[in-house]
């Protein structure tokens, strides 16, 4: 559930909908696209309630990481999309960033 939290987080991705988030954007072209024109839909897709007018624009790429690359920092960006500090860093999804987005947290 990506309800509100103070200061203008939201509630962390659930572990199931990280995991299935990070298996397509690892694994599927379609969800890839999808994702890329709109991350808020793409996640609700996967079952993550978002609230009306929110956007997780967030998680916008201008260049969105491989699905190498995805799929080698699992893990770590799994945790962070899992953790209190879910959606306070913009690129967890860049080409060439997610490594270092997701480190500094």
């Amino acid at each position: 559930m990506a309800t509100k939290k103070p200061g203008g987080g939201h509630t962390p991705l659930d572990p199931k909908v990280a995991d299935k988030l990070l298996e397509l954007l690892s694994t599927d072209n379609d969800f890839r696209a999808r994702f890329e024109k709109d991350p808020t839909t793409a996640v609700e897709s996967l079952g993550h309630a978002v609230p009306e007018g929110v956007q997780l624009s967030c998680m916008d790429t201008t260049m969105m990481a491989s699905k190498e690359e995805i799929a080698a920092a699992r893990e770590t960006i799994k945790e962070f999309l899992t953790s209190a500090a879910a959606y306070n860093n913009p690129h967890c999804f860049e080409a060439g960033q997610t490594g270092p987005a997701v480190d500094d947290k």
